[in-house]
């Protein structure tokens, strides 16, 4: 398992979004991404926070930063959730091989088969500024993530 820190690099990888459509990590340089791997689709904690996500997405919007979303779910299983909850950033598909993104992030939780909560600021340049890795049940905090996309100036 990989320890992506501040400064390494950011893995490069292409998943399908919610509506089965390609996303790679480098047609998105010249722009910052966070990455929010979470275990589940449909589970309580996930929802809460990509709620806030969603709630918030516009000010991610006006500081020109993407918003991916990766867990081990299928994609139909994302569309279905994305649909009901009207996420507006991408949900992405961690599915086949199981977990390999969320593994070379260093955040794949082998005895459960799932993303652990784990989140990466990437640069305009493809390197990771800032990561977080929060407990099972422990939501993560929107506003620490805008906080740390503005610090990148």
């Amino acid at each position: 398992m990989a320890d992506i820190t501040a400064g390494t690099a950011a893995p490069d990888f292409t998943l399908q979004d919610q509506y089965g459509r390609p996303t790679a990590l480098t047609a998105l340089r010249g722009h910052p991404v966070l990455l929010v791997f979470y275990p589940l689709a449909f589970s309580g904690v996930c929802s809460g926070e990509l709620a806030d996500l969603r709630e918030r997405h516009a000010e991610f919007e006006a500081l020109d930063t993407a918003v991916l979303a990766v867990s081990v779910d299928s994609v139909f299983a994302l569309r279905t959730w994305s649909d009901r909850e009207g996420f507006p950033f991408s949900l992405l598909s961690d599915f086949w091989p199981h977990g390999a993104v969320a593994d070379a992030y260093g955040v794949l939780d082998p005895d459960r088969g799932t993303a652990r909560r784990g989140t990466f600021l990437i640069d305009a340049e493809g390197t990771v500024r800032w990561r977080t890795l929060n407990p099972a049940g422990e939501p993560r905090d929107t506003g620490e993530y805008l906080r740390q996309v503005r610090a990148l100036g």
